[in-house]
């Protein structure tokens, strides 16, 4: 990236992004609360990797606008790893996840990501969307009148005084407002200081204590090949859903590249791993977040709330911050998908839907993706398999099979069935100069077919054979026949 690039990219007005990157700081505390008892660690373990993750995500990351944090992906990955072995080995576990998302970033393999189809996408956005909601519904049961009374209030104000004004992010004015009226008419509600001890000060510069042997990296190799590829996974969809609300591109190798480096400054100040966070990203952008500074002002903001504003911060009603995500879960939701359900084909709409299913199910975003990756690709080989057209022609002692259509595993039996070995032809050419071959497969497939005919006493011509187009067979053939 150029650095006139990059110094833009901190250009944006500083009073929108300071303002915006605000509302992501509230909208990532709840969340990240929350994760932290799901993986076993502390609140100020999550709430310190948040801080370092938005300051070092937004130097070295390549998608503004972007906010990153402890996320709930990551932090069903290592519950497990905490639970047997201790937080130390979830630090050195998230040094190395963030060592292999470098090399990822350095290597150019983000490019695996044009594999996610665009109902994929929205089956992700949407399972995210209903997550958000889902995790708020804990803070609404067995509470009093007072708390359902708030959250109203806070969401009249969230989308009601954007009519009158916008000068103020709404979602910062519902927490002055609510936290006041807690303030001044206590209530029996619950608040911040509720959801666990707070972090105060700095966080301090570490070194993961763990033995430096094979036995520890047996131990943390599987868990930080699962955080690397979840926080990746994460953070590129998230980085998509940027580019799709601003009509921007981002720098993914650079995103890959950050991440890495923020995680690896994460595990050395004692913190867990995290990514993209597409809820908060949403909210972020929603008011006015476009830079990097948006991204800076979130990790700030968060620091200044746990060190110098702690008590007061403490004093937040829980309602606020419901009432923020609430908001946060309905931005984040694809309504637009739902008109098509009924006008896109039934495949891309199971796509979406397994997505959901499967996120939903698992609270797990990656699960949902690579079950929709996956599900694509067995469609996508199902329609290419339905492309293969087979003409077959005789004249006199001579056959001709016209092979037009994309060759691969899932299509060569169809061309293997397709052809006579019963028959009483002399000759027999087989013409796939309008063809393709994929795989092995296909050219194994062939090979057969041709070996059985000859064994019949057939001649058989093989016809169109391009090096340009028939890589594959050139350098996987030793046969003579299919040399090109």
């Amino acid at each position: 990236m150029k650095l006139s690039e990059y110094r833009a990219q901190w250009a944006f007005s500083p009073l929108n992004e300071v303002l915006a990157g605000m509302v992501g700081t509230f909208a990532l505390i709840p969340e990240v609360i929350a994760f932290s008892y799901v993986s076993g660690v502390s609140p100020a373990i999550s709430l310190y990797a948040s801080f370092v993750i938005s300051i070092a995500i937004a130097l070295t990351g390549g998608r503004p606008g972007m906010i990153s944090g402890a996320a709930g992906s990551i932090a069903f990955v290592v519950g497990a790893l905490v639970h047997h072995h201790g937080v130390q080995y979830m630090f050195a576990a998230t040094m190395l996840a963030g060592f292999m998302q470098l090399c990822f970033g350095l290597l150019r393999l983000h490019v695996v990501m044009r594999f996610v189809s665009d109902e994929v996408r929205t089956g992700f956005v949407n399972a995210l969307a209903i997550l958000i909601f889902s995790a708020q519904v804990p803070q609404m049961l067995h509470v009093t009148w007072h708390t359902y009374a708030l959250i109203a209030i806070g969401l009249a104000i969230i989308y009601l005084v954007p009519r009158l004004f916008t000068a103020i992010p709404s979602p910062l004015i519902c927490i002055i407002v609510l936290t006041l009226i807690t303030i001044f008419y206590p209530m029996p509600v619950r608040t911040v200081a509720d959801l666990g001890a707070l972090p105060s000060g700095l966080p301090q510069l570490t070194w993961p204590h763990v033995p430096f042997n094979i036995e520890t990296l047996e131990i943390i190799f599987p868990y930080a090949l699962a955080i690397a590829a979840v926080g990746l996974l994460e953070s590129l969809m998230t980085a998509g859903v940027v580019d799709e609300h601003t009509d921007t591109h981002g720098n993914q190798r650079m995103e890959c590249t950050g991440l890495g480096v923020s995680n690896m400054l994460v595990a050395a100040f004692g913190g867990i791993g995290g990514c993209g966070m597409v809820g908060q990203t949403v909210g972020n952008l929603r008011y006015g977040g476009r830079g990097r500074l948006s991204t800076f002002a979130a990790g700030a903001f968060l620091l200044l709330l746990m060190d110098v504003l702690h008590r007061w911060f403490a004093l937040v009603p829980l309602a606020a911050l419901v009432a923020i995500m609430i908001m946060v879960s309905v931005s984040t939701f694809a309504w637009g998908s739902l008109r098509d359900l009924m006008r896109h084909p039934k495949l891309s709409t199971v796509v979406m839907i397994v997505t959901v299913l499967v996120t939903v199910s698992t609270q797990d975003l990656a699960a949902g993706v690579v079950a929709g990756v996956l599900l694509s690709g067995v469609f996508f080989a199902w329609r290419a398999t339905n492309m293969l057209n087979v003409k077959h022609e005789r004249a006199g002692d001579e056959e001709t099979y016209e092979i037009s259509g994309q060759i691969f595993f899932a299509s060569s039996d169809m061309l293997f069935d397709a052809v006579d070995f019963q028959t009483s032809a002399k000759k027999i050419v087989i013409d796939v100069d309008r063809a393709t071959f994929w795989d092995i497969t296909a050219v194994a497939k062939l090979e057969k077919i041709v070996s059985k005919l000859q064994a019949r006493g057939v001649d058989v011509e093989v016809k169109g054979l391009r090096a340009r187009q028939h890589d594959i067979i050139a350098e996987q053939s030793d046969e003579p026949l299919l040399a090109v």
